[in-house]
């Protein structure tokens, strides 16, 4: 390693230290902090709680200029933020949900210079106005979080994100790191392809999870396997996923029959109803969520002890992603 490369990450360590208060980088965060602070592009494949985050984070308050961070939902978004701002870090994001007085501060205090991280959803972030707005910007880096959602074999699949091999062009002196959760061979190839970084280097970390125990039963009467299952885990937080927004509703009904506090989640529900359901999900400790797999991208919960599945996920790669949650 280079003096230059040493004194980065030396620096990288303090601001983890100050900042997030951990000790020293897990697997391949140190790697892709130097990498990308250097100003080289990256395809990160790194399973939930790897810390996906901190890839982009630390390089952002190491580097002048400001970081856009491309994130699908609007709760990822606000969870990420408020976290931010929490430890004393200036962000902001821009979605649908932020009123016009607001978005004008946001764009006010990136003209200042003064916000170091924007979470900015892929429709917003493809408007000609904010493209236009961004490349009078100095940019520091550029972050796509959920790169799977590239991906037509994926199963989170967005067409917006098919649009940002555009930055390539538009921003071409800006590093560009795209993060995952999980990418098989295929669905890898196409965000690599997509997002113009077939040349970037890619960082797999270890999908090792020692601590998730996976069982598999026959379903028979999977409504009472469903019970008999969440009472040995009594007041814990947990998500069971169904197909289907109708066996949605019923299995959240049962539940909250049988005195287990659960809460439905799918793309049925109003707005609302699906982020007040959310709210109340990351701040208690005892609720299920039941969901479609419209729940779950992205959240941070440190202590979500188990998922269930009633029916099978349509994939490996969803199923895979599904159970990282835990």
């Amino acid at each position: 390693m280079t003096a230059d490369a040493t004194q980065l990450l030396t620096r990288a360590r303090s601001e983890l230290a100050r900042v997030f208060g951990y000790a020293d980088f897990r697997g391949e965060q140190a790697a892709i902090v130097e990498h990308v602070t250097s100003g080289g592009h990256a395809l990160v494949l790194m399973p939930t709680g790897g810390g996906k985050s901190l890839c982009y984070q630390i390089p952002a308050l190491l580097l002048d200029g400001l970081t856009v961070v491309i994130s699908p939902l609007i709760a990822l978004m606000q969870n990420q933020v408020a976290q931010l701002i929490e430890f004393g870090v200036p962000a902001a994001a821009l979605n649908s949900s932020v009123d016009n007085d607001a978005a004008r501060e946001i764009y006010q205090s990136i003209r200042r210079g003064t916000l170091k991280l924007l979470y900015v959803s892929p429709e917003r972030l493809l408007m000609d106005g904010m493209l236009n707005f961004l490349s009078e910007i100095p940019l520091s880096l550029i972050a796509i979080d959920e790169a799977h959602c590239v991906s037509q074999w994926g199963h989170d699949f967005r067409p917006e994100y098919q649009q940002l091999g555009r930055l390539s062009q538009i921003f071409p002196h800006t590093p560009r790191l795209a993060l995952t959760a999980t990418a098989d061979a295929r669905t890898r190839a196409e965000i690599a392809s997509v997002l113009a970084l077939t040349d970037a280097p890619l960082f797999v970390s270890s999908f090792d999870r020692p601590n998730l125990q996976l069982t598999v039963v026959e379903k028979a009467d999977p409504t009472r396997q469903l019970l008999r299952f969440i009472s040995a885990h009594p007041k814990q937080s947990g998500i069971v996923y169904a197909l289907s927004r109708k066996r949605v509703d019923e299995l959240a009904a049962k539940l909250n029959e049988a005195g287990v506090r659960a809460l439905p989640y799918h793309a049925g529900l109003d707005a609302q109803t699906r982020s007040a359901n959310q709210e109340l999900f990351l701040s208690d400790e005892k609720i299920v969520m039941v969901a479609t797999i419209a729940f779950g991208m992205g959240i941070d919960k440190p202590d979500v002890r188990f998922v269930a599945h009633v029916d099978l996920p349509k994939s490996m790669e969803g199923y895979y992603q599904e159970i990282g949650r835990a």
